[in-house]
């Protein structure tokens, strides 16, 4: 069997591509530009790496010829990124994936995992968040992602191709950058605490998220591409564990044993109040997955991060 993952190099996609060789799958391909992502982030992983863009569509289709299934995860990530320049989030995000789509289908690799975002539902204030909301993205990376998210089910209803549209939510974990503007809120927190520098919280820190730890991401996405597993409208891969960004500290100030300074700082456009999966229909699809609790996916992080110093 052959997988290919685009966005291989990446912290979600080098996380996959351990998962699959453990899994048995017995080829696997990182597809991957290495804007974002990273060729050491692959260090003992015995996959192919393919350098190129999900839109030089000769390249792409010579990658995934052969393959059994196709893990999507390239992307233009962060909200405050497509806020600067949202004609790149929509090419890297929305064309991107039909790009993908396309060398799927001429192909004919026959099945294809999307990475979505919880970011489409947006400004509906509905709690959990299920599937059948009515999506309100308030940011260009959201409308990217829910765009993405339709060509797959388009591409799945028009060509008999078999897909399944995650919308991931907060997953964090080892390899996930710090240290850049755009920096998910672990990572950011976790190198400030670790550097003995205030955490940078945006707003009053009440807002909260649904925090899925990669290794959880991982093997939910190795199941559903080893598996052929489709549905026929998106999934969340979340578990409902809503906290604030302040009990999000509480619980990293234990994990590390001290006490952290916090520093507020505005608010930032296209950023969602409130995040929490409603995750029955996860559970429907994939019984047996047991989330890592955020506590042990708290002390993994901080002990990779001790491991850069």
């Amino acid at each position: 069997m052959k997988v290919v993952v685009t966005g291989g190099a990446g912290f979600i996609g080098a996380h996959l591509c351990r998962a699959l060789q453990a899994s048995g799958v017995e080829q696997v391909v990182a597809f991957d530009d290495l804007l974002t992502g990273h060729e050491a982030n692959l260090e003992g992983v015995d996959a192919e790496l393919i350098v190129g863009s999900i839109l030089d569509d000769d390249v792409l289709r010579r990658a995934v010829d052969g393959a059994s299934s196709i893990v999507h995860l390239a992307a233009r990530p962060s909200v405050p990124r497509s806020i600067a320049d949202p004609v790149a989030s929509h090419l890297a995000n929305a064309s991107g994936t039909v790009s993908v789509l396309e060398a799927a289908r001429t192909a004919s690799v026959g099945h294809v995992v999307v990475a979505s975002s919880s970011s489409v539902y947006g400004a509906n204030p509905a709690l959990p968040k299920r599937e059948d909301l009515c999506p309100m993205p308030v940011s260009p990376y959201a409308a990217s992602k829910l765009a993405a998210e339709s060509y797959a089910l388009a591409w799945q209803r028009s060509f008999g191709l078999k897909v399944l549209a995650f919308r991931f939510f907060n997953v964090f974990g080892p390899l996930q950058a710090a240290g850049h503007a755009y920096a998910a809120v672990v990572p950011a927190f976790v190198s400030a605490a670790l550097e003995g520098s205030p955490l940078p919280v945006h707003g009053d820190g009440t807002q909260t998220r649904d925090f899925t730890y990669v290794g959880t991401v991982a093997g939910v996405l190795t199941a559903t591409a080893v598996g052929q597993v489709a549905h026929d409208g998106p999934v969340n891969l979340a578990f409902g564990s809503r906290i604030s960004l302040l009990e999000l500290i509480e619980r990293l100030e234990l994990v590390l044993g001290h006490t952290v300074e916090r520093q507020h700082q505005p608010t930032r456009a296209g950023d969602v109040r409130d995040s929490q999966a409603d995750d029955r229909l996860l559970r429907s699809l994939f019984p047996d997955v047991e989330p890592v609790p955020l506590d042990d996916g708290l002390a993994e992080t901080v002990a990779w991060f001790r491991t850069l110093s």
